[in-house]
Formats: C-alpha cells, sequence, structure tokens
C-alpha cells in the first residue's frame, strides 16, 4: 500500500494592508469579517464588488456569501460573517461551510483575510487553514476514472494576528493520514498490509519499529488479544510498537489505538448494515499512529511510544465463542460474553503490554461501544479517566481544538454488572445498557493503579456528512484533540493529581 501525498499548501503569512495587490492572483478570495464591519472593504481588490455584496441583504452571524470577481481569473470572491463569540467547532464549522462553497471551483492558489478587527483573530485563522487542508486532500480512490481532486497548493493568509503555521500544518497532516488509513478498503488495509505500512512510516520516520507477532503474544501469554485473532484465515495479526529512537527511560507518553482492519462479530455475526463500514474499526489506531507523528514533526521532546492491537474479528470455525475463558497478559482470566465486544479484548492485552514500560501517561483510543453513540450522536466522543483531573484537562483540550469530548463516569460499581462467576471478570454484560461504562471498567483492569490513564471511546469517528470542518463521512477525530493536551502540557497537571478512588 503506497502512502498518501500528505503536503499540505504552501502556507504564507502577510499583513491586510498588503490584500489588495497580493490577493490578485488568486482564484479565490475569502475575507472573514464580524456582521457590523462595512467599512473594511477598502483595502480589498475591486472593493465596489465586496460593498454590494455586503448590502445584498442584512449581514448575519454565522453566514457565506459569495461572487464573482471581474479580473482575468474570475476569481470567486466569499464573505463569510464570523460571530463575535464563538466557540472552537463553532469556528472550525464556519470554517467548513467556507470551503463548501469553494469546492466546485477548486482554486490552487487561495487568500484568506481575517478582518483584524475580529476577537480573536488568530484562533479564526487558524480554522480556516484547518478547513481548507482537510477540504483539499482526497481519501483513497479506487475508480477507473478518478474524479479530479482539489489541489490546493498556495494559501496566502493577510491576518494582523500571530499563527503557527508549523502547528496547523502538521495538525491538519495528521488528521489527513488519520481519515485515509480508516477509510481504505478492508481488502486495501488487511493486518498484512498495515504491518508493512507501519515498518515504511517507521523508517522514513526515524522511530523504532517493533511487531509482536501472534507467535510472539503467545509466548507472553496475550490470551486476550489471541482469542479475537484465532478466527482469522491468516496468521498475520500481531501488536506493533513504534516508539522514539534512543529513549531507554520510560515513555512519558504512551498512545494505544484498536486496530480491527474489519469486524464481522465472530460468532456473534453482525447485521448486513452494522456489518457494512467496519472496515473504520480501526480508526482508533490510526488517531494514535497520526498524533505520534504529528508530536515527532513538530519536535516535541516527549518520549512517546505507540502501540497498536491490530487484527480481523473474523467468522469461522477457529472463532471464538461465547462463554470461553482466556486470560490475559496481566493473569486476568476473562469470560466471553460476546464475541462483537472483541474491541476490549484486543485492547485489554495492548494496554498491558504498554503498562510494562511504566510510561507517565496512557491514552486509549477506539471506536469501541454503539452505546457511546447512541448517548453523544457522533458530534462528541466519550472520555473516561482513573484521574478526574486528567479527564477534565481532555475536555477542556476538546473544547480549546473543536473536537468535543463528554466525561462519563467510572465508579467501581460498575463491575457488579460485569462480574463473573466462572473467571475474573466478564467481558460484559449481557444486557447492552451503559455498555460504554462496563467497556471503561473492563479495560481499566489491564493498566496499573499508579499510571495515569484515559480512555476515548471515538463516537464521533465517523458521521454522516462529515463534522465541523471536515467534509467526509470518516472524520479523524481525536487527533486535534490529543495534540491540544499534549502540546499544552495540561496532562503533566492532571496525571500528578489524584486518582479515583476505584
Amino acid at each position: 500500500m503506497q502512502l498518501p501525498d500528505l503536503a499540505t499548501p504552501e502556507l504564507s503569512l502577510r499583513t491586510l494592508a498588503r490584500a489588495a495587490r497580493g490577493s490578485s492572483g488568486a482564484e479565490a478570495i475569502v475575507y472573514l469579517v464580524a456582521p457590523d464591519a462595512a467599512a473594511a472593504f477598502a483595502s480589498l481588490p475591486e472593493p465596489a464588488r465586496w460593498q454590494a455584496l455586503h448590502r445584498r441583504s442584512r449581514p448575519e452571524a454565522p453566514s457565506v456569501r459569495t461572487t464573482t470577481l471581474s479580473n482575468a481569473l474570475q476569481s470567486i470572491a466569499v464573505l463569510a460573517y464570523a460571530p463575535r463569540r464563538a466557540s472552537a467547532f463553532e469556528r472550525l464549522s464556519l470554517a467548513g461551510r467556507v470551503m463548501r462553497a469553494l469546492h466546485e471551483r477548486r482554486p490552487a492558489r487561495l487568500a484568506l483575510l481575517i478582518d483584524s478587527r475580529l476577537p480573536e483573530a488568530g484562533l479564526w485563522a487558524e480554522a480556516l487553514l484547518a478547513a481548507a487542508c482537510a477540504h483539499s486532500f482526497a481519501l483513497a480512490s479506487f475508480r477507473s476514472a478518478p474524479a479530479r481532486p482539489w489541489r490546493l497548493s498556495n494559501i496566502l493568509l493577510y491576518s494582523a494576528a500571530r499563527v503557527d503555521l508549523k502547528r496547523c500544518a502538521a495538525t491538519a497532516r495528521a488528521n489527513n493520514l488519520a481519515r485515509w488509513l480508516t477509510a481504505l478498503p478492508p481488502n486495501k488495509l488487511d493486518p498484512a498490509a498495515y504491518h508493512r505500512l507501519l515498518a515504511q512510516l517507521a523508517r522514513r520516520h526515524e522511530l523504532k519499529f517493533r511487531w509482536y507477532s501472534e507467535a510472539d503474544l503467545k509466548r507472553l501469554g496475550a490470551g486476550a488479544f489471541l482469542a479475537v485473532s484465532q478466527g482469522n484465515a491468516h496468521r498475520s495479526a500481531g501488536i506493533a510498537c513504534l516508539s522514539s529512537r534512543g529513549a531507554r527511560a520510560a515513555p512519558d507518553v504512551a498512545l494505544i489505538g484498536k486496530g480491527i482492519t474489519f469486524d464481522t462479530g465472530g460468532t456473534n455475526l453482525k447485521s448486513h448494515r452494522s456489518m457494512l463500514d467496519m472496515h473504520t474499526d480501526m480508526g482508533g489506531s490510526a488517531v494514535a499512529l497520526a498524533t505520534l507523528l504529528a508530536l515527532k514533526e513538530l519536535g516535541s521532546p516527549l518520549k512517546l511510544a505507540c502501540y497498536l492491537a491490530i487484527t480481523d474479528n473474523s467468522i469461522g470455525p477457529a472463532a471464538y465463542r461465547p462463554q470461553d475463558v482466556v486470560q490475559a497478559l496481566n493473569g486476568t482470566r476473562i469470560q466471553v460474553i460476546h464475541t462483537d465486544a472483541e474491541g476490549r479484548m484486543v485492547l485489554a492485552d495492548a494496554l498491558a503490554l504498554a503498562a510494562r514500560s511504566k510510561p507517565g501517561l496512557m491514552l486509549d483510543f477506539a471506536t469501541l461501544t454503539g452505546a457511546c453513540v447512541y448517548a453523544l450522536t457522533e458530534r462528541y466522543s466519550g472520555i473516561f479517566s482513573n484521574r478526574p483531573a486528567l479527564a477534565a484537562a481532555l475536555v477542556a483540550a476538546g473544547s480549546a481544538s473543536g473536537e468535543r469530548l463528554w466525561s462519563f463516569p467510572l465508579d467501581a460499581d460498575f463491575d457488579g454488572d460485569i462480574e463473573s462467576k466462572v473467571a475474573d471478570i466478564a467481558q460484559c454484560a449481557v444486557e447492552g445498557k451503559g455498555d460504554h461504562i462496563h467497556a471503561a471498567r473492563f479495560l481499566q483492569r489491564f493498566v496499573p493503579r499508579q499510571i495515569p490513564w484515559a480512555h476515548m471511546d471515538l463516537s464521533a469517528a465517523s458521521r454522516n456528512g462529515g463534522l465541523a470542518h471536515i467534509p467526509t463521512d470518516v472524520t479523524g477525530f481525536g487527533v486535534r484533540c490529543t495534540l491540544e493536551l499534549l502540546l499544552s502540557g495540561a496532562w503533566r497537571r492532571a496525571a500528578r493529581a489524584r486518582q479515583n478512588p476505584a
């Protein structure tokens, strides 16, 4: 599998005073203003046309208007009205609307103008850049005659605000990679292909790479993972570990991802509609991987490790069954209840393996439960943590990044629902109510109490029509909020806080 071209458009920052001349060569010009900023059009190319566009009707925020300039390029002009107070999600959502207005034209050169009187102009600029990079990136296509992609080569940003262009570009590349991987068909990204792709990425980014094969995992006693993988026709499943080279000390952060490249449900077979998009069930691994690569690109001093549990969950004569009892890597014996609860099984051993290196923080990502989708829809994702302060820090990072998170309870008495009469714990409850909470309580058993840990149930990993600035059903949700948490340093304070009494 060949990796995609993740290059983002060339970004340059200029002052708004140069907009009239500098933006004249752009095929599209976007001007972001507050609704009452009528006098700000004098510095734009063809100011009378912008004034006429503004006067078309009463300006309201958030909204978008378009016209065409009379220059040789017939540049499309987009006037976007921004509310003076907006959340990060609202900023990204308006930015997405702007880019949808440009999509049919597919400009190669784009000028973004931010009114200097607009509060939080830098944050608005970042939202527009994120949306432009998301909309102009094409997911893999296997059509005999692929549609013409939008190849955006240059973005000219006219703003008085300071914008971290390097971070904007790295975040966009990471989100695009997560989306691209997650959208791949299951016969293109099976466990063997994923293994090869990870080895390629490790070489490209100078990361240490280790693959724990099924034989390795059997020697380690990773019976929870192997119970899921045993039904596969090929022995290509395994747990991948990518880490910073030369780092002998314990990692500062371990990222763990669920990488189920296709999920049939196993013996408890899914229905047609429930199975249709189960090639995206490896989205958690894509988020963990992409976050690692973005931190590496940005030169983060953090010592990092990334563990990806990669397998199919297949149906067949060797597939695991309800009422099987298996032993996980940390010695916990598990009573299998439902074979479609395979995500928590593979994550159990991945968490236990990651915990052996005693990281300062463990974060896991998984498209784990339908219950979380029923609780939140696909607009939010769920958070669980053994440190209340860490859960709060993640919710704050979600708010700041525009990837909204909701913290769920993790009280010890939920364990009563997954008690087992024949093993240490039941894989899940027989009934599905509260399954997202039961799954998190199950996973917590594989994380030592002294290690700060959070679990992200990615209910927003896929949404019909996209989410905020993301135009595709596959959203790559999780990259932005995790980078915000780790780059801000908020995780360090949260990790030192008192753990849950569980």
